[in-house]
Formats: C-alpha cells, structure tokens, sequence
C-alpha cells in the first residue's frame, strides 16, 4: 500500500496512490498522446514527464499533485508494485501543479478522514476561472478513454485474450469444415457439371493475416499505422514494452482507434465506431514487418 502523511493538517495531502505521466507511459485516459495526456491536465508536454500523486487533503477532498521528479515517484510505485512499504513524500520544490479531483477511479480512502470527495473552489473563484474536478471517465458509455482502457487491459491480460482468440478461432474452423462436409462436395459437382472451376477461399489469411483484415476500420487503421512510420506521429503515440520470450508488447493509438499487439503474435484492434467490439488482426506475411518497424520508432520506458 502507499504511504500516507503522518500530520492532520488540512494542508496535507494523505497519498493514495501515484502513477507516471511520461512519453512511454501515461494514463490512458488522458488521450491518445502525451501532449494530448499533458493538455488534459493544463501541463506542458515537457519531454521528462511527470509523477502523478493522488491523494486526500485533510478535509478528505480529492486532490492530483504533478511532480517533475519523475524518479522518485517511480521508485514507490516499484515498490508497491512488489508489495513493499514505501513513503511517498515528493518535496514542495517539485510540485508543478495541485489539482482538484482524481483522473483514474480509487477504491481506497484515507483513514480517519472524510469520505473522498471534489474539493469546494476558492471563495474568490468565479465559475468561470474555477477549473473542473478531474474525474475518471464514465464506463456506462463507449468512448475513446474507454477504447484506449480496453486497450491497456487486453496488454495486461494478453495470455487469457490469446486463448480466447484461439478458442474461437478453432471452433470457427470446425463450422466451416462442417459446413463443407454436409454442402462443399455437392456444390463443387454442381459447378464442374457446369463447366466452371469452384473458387478458392480467400477468406483466410487476408494479407495481413485473417478475415477481420477485410474490416474498413481494420483497413483504415493499418493504413494510419505505416503512415506513422513516414511521418512521425505526436509523442507517445506508439509506445513498447517488456514482453515475454524476447518480444515487445505494443500500444498504439490514434483517432478513434487504439492497437495492442506483440512483436511475435497477432494484434488486437478496437475502434470508436464499433462500441466494445476487439478485432483480431493475425500474424500473415504483412503484420510482423509492421510490428517490428513499429518497435524502432515506440518510445519505450526508462
């Protein structure tokens, strides 16, 4: 768990939880970039990042605290992550910005203080000048911050996704070998009755790799994905990291569209337009040349 400030004071900040707001890695609810992620805050895109602290002020109100020292808040998220205790205590000097509310969903509290709530503005704050609360998105409806979640869970969950893929896969294949069984011969006899020769099925492996390739929106965004590598796309926009065995796990955004894939596997694709759909995309002969010239030009985490 995080570590929480020691005094009651209404001024300090009890920290819940932190996450890194970088090049390589950036809530992706934010946008589909860092500088998209930085203009969602009211920051500059500065090349470094920045360390995101959530927390509660003593009153129990939500607060984000940007912080330029990037180290440090990744070290206590290291920690956390390998289940250690760690203070997280960044230093006035490195704050950039305090800011109502939270961006990501918690389901922790401070004890000993209010419940978690939006922070009343400053007395002499007019409407106008106030600036919203940060909120998570509302996962009721399908939008792009829930496109790029989706995303990002399909990463963390990418063996359970895989055999799915390959379960449907399979039993896909069996309808299709069933549906030639009972049908395929008499209709191929029909045809040569007639002189003609029985088309090939072109509806595996296509091109780059499975049916869903015939999908426009999968067209559209492979087409977008080799433009990035002719004209750079804003930073952040393809990211890679660790993947088992060797490979990089890629994430990929755009508008409307968001891809994960792996450098040795097939790649998943979701899309504003189809709400909570995921496209699959198999490996063919195309995929694997655009994954890999994808990983040279990701920003990766350091």
């Amino acid at each position: 768990m995080t570590g929480t400030d020691e005094s009651t004071d209404d001024d300090s900040l009890f920290v819940l939880s932190a996450v890194l707001l970088t090049p390589a890695q950036f809530p992706s609810v934010l946008g589909d970039d860092f500088p998209e992620a930085c203009a969602a805050l009211g920051l500059e895109a500065y090349e470094r990042g920045y360390g995101l602290v959530l927390g509660q002020d003593g009153t129990g109100a939500r607060w984000t605290v940007a912080v330029d020292d990037v180290s440090l808040v990744a070290v206590a998220i290291a920690a956390w992550d390998c289940g250690m205790e760690h203070d997280l205590s960044p230093d006035e000097r490195t704050v950039v910005a305090a800011l109502p509310g939270w961006p990501l969903a918690l389901a922790v509290a401070a004890p000993g203080i209010p419940a978690p709530h939006d922070p009343e503005p400053d007395p002499g704050e007019d409407d106008d000048g106030a600036r919203p609360p940060l909120a998570p998105p509302d996962t009721a409806d399908w939008g792009s911050a829930q496109r790029r979640l989706g995303a990002d869970e399909i990463a963390l969950q990418w063996e359970a996704w895989r055999a799915q893929f390959d379960s449907e896969d399979e039993q896909r294949r069996a309808d299709v070998d069933s549906t030639e069984d009972e049908g395929g011969e008499s209709a191929s006899h029909t045809e040569e009755a007639r002189g003609e020769k029985p088309e090939p099925d072109t509806t595996q492996d296509g091109g780059s790799g499975g049916p869903d390739i015939l999908h426009e929106g999968v067209r559209r965004v492979l087409k977008e994905l080799h433009g990035y590598l002719e004209s750079p796309p804003p930073l952040g926009r393809v990211r890679s990291g660790f993947a088992p065995a060797g490979a990089r796990m890629l994430r990929a955004d755009g508008p409307g569209w968001s891809l994960v894939a792996r450098t040795d596997d097939i790649a998943y694709i979701l899309l504003d337009d189809e709400p909570n759909e995921v496209l699959p995309v198999g490996r063919g002969p195309e995929l694997p040349k655009l994954l890999e010239a994808l990983d040279t030009i990701a920003v990766r985490p350091f």
